[in-house]
């Protein structure tokens, strides 16, 4: 039976992924049109805060379940 916590585990892990992959594409076409450059390196930082508040809004719940786990 699956617990919460592998269900909470595999979806960081896609998370983790999808940001990578979306990095990834968004680098190869930024490399290839110069017109829509701005609009990728947008998409490239909205990656990047994405991936930061997602590890960010983990880290504080790891922080309140090790807390009041006491």
């Amino acid at each position: 039976m699956i617990t919460l916590e592998e269900l909470a585990q595999a979806l960081i892990t896609l998370i983790r992924l999808g940001c990578v992959c979306r990095f990834i594409y968004c680098m190869v076409r930024l490399s290839g049109a110069d017109e829509e450059a701005g609009k990728y390196k947008k998409r490239t930082r909205n990656i990047l805060l994405f991936y930061i508040l997602a590890e960010s809004i983990w880290q504080v719940k790891e922080i309140i379940l090790f807390y009041y786990a006491k």
